[in-house]
């Protein structure tokens, strides 16, 4: 059954998306160009050359070192024109690789380098997203997107890009999560915005359990109320060999809180070996909310669909196996629960049901 799973039918199936960076998905001819128009030196400037650069740079098994490859996406995102125009060509990206939904996540306090402020620096994305969601329809593609705003972890303004998010809530931001190095910055620093969030009944996600282990994930659900965890591979660490699960695992996965799984990524950053012992297959076999995602599409030279590949090859999945993590992701989404169910029922059940007949 696995081997008449193509990667080009893999494309074209529906997909949900819950974690990915802007700044981590930009396409290398656009880095090139704008680099270029803001003078700032790059490693490669052929873009072929460029994008084996960031992979290859991404590849370290450090955190720190990943996050590093950063700068350069980030230095060419400080003008509206340049944060639309890689917003657009997000939407369009991800639309092309069959993903019918995304929540698509970047810090605004990093964008702040030409004078732009912070609402203008979200208008620009959002307007970006818009006119690549547009375009998308145009060509025959469908795609949602909600934008979740970043506060950087060792940074000390979460309230104000809390505040942020929820004064644009109406205007397409979903959510507000902190992400960065993990290792001494823990999400209890940054309590007050959480709590600002919870009492606007607004979601969040926090990066926990993809460095650091089982404490960032215990802090991150059980001090600042976390709806989802980014990543949260760590979790892994307290199921016993023989797949019984401490008492923190057991709350993850009875209370169904969303693992944001990202494979090739936690790879590249040490957290897991390689995709075969990646704690994925065992998160599934014990029924929690995992899903899957691409995290940074640039650095890990990925895409939904690439994610979606790996499992087939690596655990033998079939459709039905897909359609339970699509599903997942479409239920663990910050949008309305009216606008879940009829993507889940409308898009995604009748395109796998389709394909396992």
């Amino acid at each position: 059954m696995v081997a008449t799973i193509r990667y080009e039918d893999i494309v074209k199936v529906p997909k949900a998306l819950l974690h990915d960076h802007l700044d981590g998905g930009l396409r290398p001819a656009t880095i090139v160009d704008l680099a270029a128009e803001v003078g700032h030196e790059l490693p490669a400037t052929d873009p072929d050359a460029l994008g084996r650069w960031f992979a290859a740079a991404a590849d370290s098994g450090s955190l720190e070192r990943y996050l590093e490859t950063f700068a350069h996406t980030v230095a060419v995102m400080q003008t509206a024109p340049a944060l639309r125009r890689v917003a657009r060509e997000c939407a369009l990206d991800l639309a092309a690789d069959g993903v019918v939904y995304a929540e698509v996540r970047f810090a605004p306090e990093q964008h702040l380098e030409q004078d732009l402020s912070l609402d203008e620096v979200v208008e620009a994305v959002l307007a970006g997203f818009a006119e690549g969601t547009a375009q998308a329809v145009e060509a025959g593609l469908s795609i949602r997107v909600g934008t979740l705003l970043t506060a950087m972890r060792h940074a000390a303004r979460s309230q104000e890009i809390a505040e942020l998010a929820v004064r644009h809530r109406d205007a397409g931001v979903v959510g507000f999560d902190i992400a960065g190095a993990e290792a001494g910055f823990p999400p209890t620093r940054h309590l007050d915005a959480f709590e600002y969030l919870q009492r606007e009944n607004f979601h969040f996600t926090i990066h926990a359990g993809e460095a650091f282990g089982l404490p960032s994930i215990w802090q991150a659900i059980q001090w600042c109320g976390a709806d989802r965890l980014g990543h949260g591979v760590r979790i892994v660490d307290d199921i016993s060999p023989d797949g019984t699960l401490g008492r923190l695992a057991a709350y993850v996965r009875d209370k169904r809180i969303p693992l944001e799984l990202c494979p090739s990524s936690n790879v590249q950053t040490g957290a897991v070996a390689s995709i075969a012992d990646h704690p994925i297959g065992l998160l599934r076999d014990l029924r929690f909310r995992a899903t899957v995602n691409t995290d940074n599409r640039l650095m890990s030279g990925t895409s939904m669909s690439r994610e979606m590949s790996l499992l087939v090859e690596t655990f033998g999945y079939g459709w039905k196996e897909l359609q339970w993590f699509t599903i997942n992701a479409m239920k663990s989404a910050f949008i309305p629960f009216d606008e879940r169910l009829r993507i889940i029922d409308e898009v995604i059940k009748p395109a796998y049901a389709k394909l396992m007949a």
